[in-house]
């Protein structure tokens, strides 16, 4: 596509946008009156509409039916983690039987670490992205402690060469490669969160397997982002949230996925709840557990229903456009950002710098823009605008930079929104 720095250019590609009235499908946050230009998505997606009507229906089944309603009404609550399974599947590339809505997203990785983090004296070491984010780094540790091992001995962390912010896949195997007589697992993220790198899932999954360790991945900021196919890959096991790019609501329910080769494999360790025990017998409140075929035996608890039903708004959305769809308009809204920052930053002369990778294919809908000088205080000045975008703070220790992040999400951003941080971006650094 050829872009230009233009209003007009944005409306036009707005006017001609086949997703265009997806964004009536979402209540947009106001800003003096006006929409603003939302573009944290990949912190917290916005909400359809039609989610407080599915809530609202639950409350009136429950005012209907009180515990009957686990078996009467539209969504009997007994069922009700099986109503997302399909769509969720889709997004992810998975079988439904290897998917299950449960819990948060650092809950599931931890009981999924049970299953998959099995260290022994000759094979412990854990490989990650350095600076993953927070709860990983957390779950990492305390899992590594837990097995009686040392963090700093057994987690390997994956940084960056001298000079540079995003990681080489070349150097993600050859690190696998030379710890791969002690790996047990490489655990990573699908995309950093920090710089919006998008790793190769597929190659570093078989390279990982070639050493003889168990794969998983955090697709906290990849589900809803990019296309994935966790089965074909291969992929042991993966987590991810649903209030990013899900738009499911604020902290709401996660996503695990478990490949099918463990679907009946009662013999695999895991720490069991009432839930995931086989729902045939569960009400025969037997001892000995027997779990459900698939990643529903990884359950724990009855499904919290009233978030669960905010879950089935975001997948009734995103049911209805063709995820081939989304992922152009997602690589041309982006492709589009990146234009005008590096348009304006020649222009200007600014200290500023993409630093997620040029290639659209490393990357989803997110980009990363270092500012030498200020950032937030640029930052404060788009917010101060109407242009809803975040800031991470960078870290001198060990090179990183502040940076702002923005987030073209296809579903609702529109090019004239992209244009419009433009504007006001350039602004703020003159």
């Amino acid at each position: 596509m050829q872009y230009a720095y233009s209003k007009t250019f944005a409306r036009q590609q707005d006017k001609a946008d086949e997703l265009s009235h997806f964004r009536n499908m979402f209540h947009i946050p106001q800003h003096q009156g006006r929409d603003v230009h939302y573009f944290t998505g990949n912190s917290l997606g916005l909400q359809p509409k039609i989610a407080k009507e599915l809530v609202l229906e639950e409350f009136d089944a429950w005012a209907e039916y009180g515990v009957e309603g686990h078996f009467e009404g539209k969504r009997p609550w007994f069922h009700y983690h099986k109503f997302t399974k399909g769509m969720m599947a889709r997004i992810v590339g998975a079988l439904a039987s290897e998917v299950v809505v449960m819990n948060s997203l650092t809950v599931n990785l931890h009981l999924l670490m049970v299953s998959f983090y099995r260290p022994t004296q000759q094979r412990f070491k854990i490989i990650t992205e350095a600076g993953a984010f927070p709860s990983d780094q957390y779950a990492l540790e305390t899992q590594v402690r837990f097995h009686g091992f040392d963090p700093d001995e057994a987690i390997i962390e994956l940084a960056p060469r001298a000079g540079e912010h995003l990681l080489r896949t070349e150097d993600i195997l050859e690190t696998i490669d030379r710890h791969g007589e002690q790996l047990a697992l490489v655990m990573m993220g699908g995309v950093q969160y920090f710089t919006g790198q998008l790793f190769d899932m597929k190659t570093i999954t078989d390279a990982g397997h070639a050493a003889g360790a168990t794969v998983g991945f955090d697709l906290a900021h990849a589900a809803g982002n990019v296309p994935l196919q966790l089965h074909d890959w291969n992929v042991d096991f993966a987590v991810w949230c649903t209030y990013k790019y899900l738009n499911s609501g604020p902290g709401n329910l996660a996503g695990a996925y478990v490949h099918q080769r463990y679907a009946n494999d009662p013999s695999l360790p895991r720490f069991a709840g009432w839930w995931g025990y086989n729902e045939q017998q569960r009400f025969m409140m037997r001892k000995g557990f027997v779990p459900m075929l698939g990643a529903d035996g990884w359950q724990l608890s009855n499904v919290n229903v009233l978030s669960a039903a905010a879950v089935m708004a975001s997948m009734e959305v995103l049911h209805k456009v063709d995820p081939r769809k989304l992922r152009r308009k997602s690589l041309a809204l982006t492709g589009y950002a990146e234009y005008l920052i590096n348009t304006l930053v020649a222009k200007t002369g600014a200290k500023a710098r993409i630093i997620t990778p040029e290639n659209p294919e490393e990357r989803g809908c997110q980009l990363s823009l270092a500012i030498e000088e200020q950032g937030n205080k640029v930052f404060e000045q788009l917010t101060h605008h109407g242009i809803v975008v975040d800031w991470r703070e960078g870290n001198l220790a060990d090179g990183r930079p502040g940076v702002i992040r923005l987030a073209p999400v296809p579903l609702y951003n529109t090019f004239a929104d992209v244009y419009e941080f433009a504007v006001k971006l350039e602004a703020a650094l003159t």
